[in-house]
């Protein structure tokens, strides 16, 4: 961590709280005031309504206020205010969320999707799981009630399973009987980048005593800070012509294994044309656009069953990339294509609640559609390709043994067109006993269908451009083709789902067309028993059956002639198996199986303190390999599917509240066991494909805790924060490929991260259309230590500690609020993650020093 920036803040902090204490200060012989009383956020953490104090349950709750003092909007705007969750991600709608330091792999395209681990932590959109592979749904929060974050296995009371925790985004529903209407607005200004805007309406109409309507429609407009500077690339840079011993760009040296097969060679006679930028090259490249709307209706057919219906739509739009070279100046980087990305989606869920008896039975369902249309430049990939200039080079360069290689290689301007179709429907029954009876029980039926459908095109513009050996041009091998189609172990490497038998278009090298189902089937249930009036014991179980699958093809174009009859005749899509075809122990499938279990005891002395222990597990289902059967060193071979890994999670915690609920404390201690750790590796020595591996072990220690202080001796000041401390190590190494050392740290794993925030209100003498006017400002002070992105050595880089600034100044009424905010005020340039893959360190920032002005008006 920075100690100048961190004594700065802190400073700059105690500048603004020092003149609110003395303006404070009681005069002497003032009467003593009256303690003030914190309120707890009402969560449904354990499905049931009760505030977060009085459930045995590590929850963190971020409700509707404090959301809106904040200036919460999207996922990284609640991210950065929870200590122990961090993400993995290049930018908006491409995130990977982790909790506790359970974590071992940098998120990539070309792993987000079909290919991606599934995710282990449980993304909630109210009751319904919206949590996807490879890349979590990027939900917009506008009229939100609050965020509820759950640490740890939840696995035997939620629908999905959730290994690591639980994030919940918890709508605000409709009202019966009142009418509300609110507007917010936002205009900002980013210190080197482009201006930002933003407005949200929400109006709640009560249409009949029993039948409610709300609704919520947003758009945010936000402007790009990353600037694409000029820059040249070429071939010669390519990991083919790299020699062993090479120290790479995070440190590591290249080993005899995977340095290039053409190391060393004279390429004095080659032309190598470069890539160049310029005509693309420009400031601020990545602005983001939210577009959406949510309406939701009630209707309440008796006093004991009510019905809740919503639909929402969303779409949003982001230019560029967001992340930058710090090789170069902060906040910029070289792209040789233009980046894009188009996601939208439109839910549908439903509620029915009621009582059959004395028991409360609750049925909830979703149907969700996704769509995600991207391009994204690929150049980074020449720094680790071995192949690369066989498909971009003239054939005397493209094959090892040449005597002089000479010919052209011609700019390595590469892309990736990617297209991805998700559908999810998920179906959940459950009952709950009464909360008056002294054994209490929870339980139910959870299913979910997940379908994922993805065609990725890898284009090499120079591919069409080469000459090969017979003086051919565009990309064609020196050896006869045939038109295949693998049967693997995965299905029949068909068409696919998107395209159509045929050339592929020009440029195009590679096509991934792949379709992936998730489907899982659980029973679950939680009893609680009242042992004594002080103390209770919950134990809880869960069943089930999961299964993953891949159907579809990974095809190579060995052609582009400009010969259509040739081209067809000569093969020009060539399938290949995602596992080596019928290969004798090649499942056709990834399926799991079995329980898991949660107990905890808690122990209540008092009121306003509560104790808790607790032993649970999770798991995440395993996946199929694509390049199953891949040779590797050491005797080492590509698995066709990783196992189950595995969750135990041993846990003390406690809520309190002292001084008269003027003082919150809240904390748990944890030790996390984790068995056959999941993780992505790309290593071009085995395979030119990411393939995943149960590669570790490793155990977590960890404490968090968070605070709330409503001092009674300063009328109007509020003090919060939270903390965490995380100790990960890998005790075993499984996967024999050198990739993971042993005692090395896990992924995405800050040592400690916190925030700290004071908010501050008072009375002002003035009074404005009636109204009396109440003024506020709250500074705070978010940080955190540093991490990796990854496990594997060659593919993880370090991300750096940070500290940043933010405050607000503003004054409200009765129906309306005005303020001026400001984030990163000391324009600290923040690592938020980090991507070390194709050897080229990549960072996402947070966004420069931002000023602006938000208002809100309600009816």
């Amino acid at each position: 961590m920075n100690k100048l920036m961190y004594g700065a803040s802190l400073a700059a902090m105690a500048g603004l709280l020092t003149p609110m204490a003395v303006a404070q200060e009681p005069a002497p012989k003032a009467p003593k005031q009256e303690t003030r009383r914190l309120k707890a956020v009402t969560v449904t953490a354990t499905k049931r309504s009760e505030t977060a104090q009085s459930i045995p349950v590590a929850v963190v709750a971020l409700g509707e206020t404090e959301l809106d003092n904040l200036g919460v909007k999207n996922f990284t705007d609640y991210l950065v205010q929870l200590p122990g969750v961090t993400a993995g991600g290049s930018g908006p709608g491409q995130s990977t969320i982790y909790i506790r330091g359970i974590a071992s792999t940098t998120p990539n395209l070309t792993t987000a999707g079909v290919a991606g681990l599934a995710p282990n932590v449980a993304l909630y959109l109210d009751e319904q799981p919206v949590s996807q592979p490879g890349r979590n749904l990027d939900v917009y929060a506008a009229d939100l009630e609050r965020v509820e974050v759950l640490s740890g296995p939840q696995g035997t009371l939620f629908g999905a399973s959730s290994q690591a925790g639980t994030v919940r985004l918890i709508t605000n529903k409709p009202q019966l009987g009142r009418f509300e209407a609110k507007v917010k607005a936002s205009t900002s200004f980013t210190e080197g980048g482009d201006m930002s805007n933003s407005v949200e309406a929400v109006m709640n109409l009560p249409v009949t005593d029993n039948f409610a309507v709300r609704g919520v429609v947003y758009t945010d407009n936000q402007g790009g800070y990353i600037d694409n500077v000029g820059g040249v690339l070429d071939a010669s840079q390519s990991a083919r012509f790299r020699p062993a011993g090479t120290v790479r760009e995070n440190g590591t040296v290249v080993q005899p294994n995977r340095a290039g097969f053409q190391a060393g060679a004279d390429l004095s006679d080659v032309n190598f044309i470069s890539a160049n930028n310029a005509s693309i090259a420009e400031k601020n490249i990545n602005d983001t656009s939210y577009q959406g709307f949510r309406l939701s209706a009630l209707y309440e057919f008796s006093a004991d069953w009510r019905l809740n219906v919503a639909h929402a739509q969303q779409r949003l739009d982001a230019d560029g990339v967001f992340f930058a070279d710090p090789e170069l100046d902060d906040y910029d980087v070289v792209r040789f294509s233009e980046d894009k990305i188009e996601d939208s989606y439109h839910n549908t869920s439903w509620t029915l609640d009621g009582r059959i008896g004395a028991l409360e039975a609750v049925y909830t369902g979703a149907y969700t559609e996704r769509t995600t249309d991207q391009i994204v430049d690929y150049s980074d990939y020449l720094f680790v390709a071995q192949y690369l200039p066989y498909y971009i080079c003239d054939g005397s360069v493209s094959y090892p043994g040449a005597a002089a290689p000479s010919g052209t290689c011609y700019a390595p301007s590469l892309f990736v067109k990617s297209s991805t179709e998700t559908e999810i429907q998920t179906h959940e029954l459950r009952f709950n006993t009464p909360d008056t009876y002294r054994i209490r029980a929870t339980f139910g039926g959870f299913f979910s269908d997940l379908e994922l459908r993805e065609l990725n095109d890898f284009t090499y513009p120079g591919s069409t451009q080469i000459l090969g050996f017979n003086g051919e041009v565009g990309f064609a091998p020196n050896y006869p083709l045939t038109n295949t189609a693998v049967t693997g172990a995965v299905g029949n490497a068909s068409p696919g789902y998107f395209s159509e038998p045929g050339p592929f278009p020009a440029g195009v090298i590679f096509r991934n067309d792949v379709k992936r189902t998730d489907k899982q089937l659980g029973l679950f249930g939680e009893a609680t028993f009242d042992l004594t009036d002080q103390f209770a014991l919950t134990v809880g179980a869960r069943w089930y059956d999961i299964e993953v699958d891949l159907d579809g093809s990974a095809n190579s174009s060995f052609s582009n002639l400009g010969q259509t009859d040739d081209a067809q005749a000569f093969g020009t899509n060539i399938s290949a198996q995602f596992a080596p075809g019928n290969a004798v122990g090649a499942p056709d499938k990834a399926a799991t199986d079995g329980f898991i279990y949660k107990i905890t005891g808690e122990w209540t002395p008092t009121d306003n303190m509560l104790f808790f222990a607790t032993y649970s597990e999770g798991f995440r289902p395993g996946l199929l390999n694509r390049p199953g059967g891949a040779p590797g060193p050491n005797g080492y071979t590509v698995p066709y599917a990783l196992d189950t890994d595995e969750v135990k999670n041993y846990e003390i915690g406690w809520k309190t509240e002292l001084f008269d609920n003027s003082l919150r404390l809240n904390g748990s201690a944890f030790l996390v066991e984790i068995e056959n750790l999941q993780t992505t590796i790309f290593d071009p020595s085995i395979v030119n494909l990411f393939f995943s591996d149960n590669a570790a072990n490793a155990e977590i220690q960890g404490l968090e805790g968070e605070f709330t202080w409503a001092p009674a001796s300063v009328d109007g000041l509020t003090l919060a924060g939270a903390f965490s401390f995380l100790d990960t190590e890998v005790t075993e190494v499984i996967t024999p490929t050198d990739d993971v050392l042993l005692g090395s740290e896990l992924a995405f794993a800050p040592a400690y991260q916190g925030n700290i925030r004071a908010r501050y209100e008072w009375d002002m003498e003035r009074r404005l259309a009636g109204s009396s006017l109440r003024a506020h400002v709250m500074p705070q002070i978010v940080f955190s230590d540093s991490s990796f992105s990854d496990i594997i050595e060659i593919n993880k880089a370090e991300i750096d500690g940070w500290v940043t600034l933010g405050a607000t100044l503003g004054v409200s009424a009765d129906k309306w609020t005005a303020e001026l905010f400001g984030s990163n005020l000391t324009n600290e340039y923040a690592e938020l993650a980090n991507n070390f893959v194709f050897d080229r360190e990549r960072v996402t920032p947070v966004r420069p020093r931002t000023v602006g002005v938000r208002v809100s008006f309600s009816y």
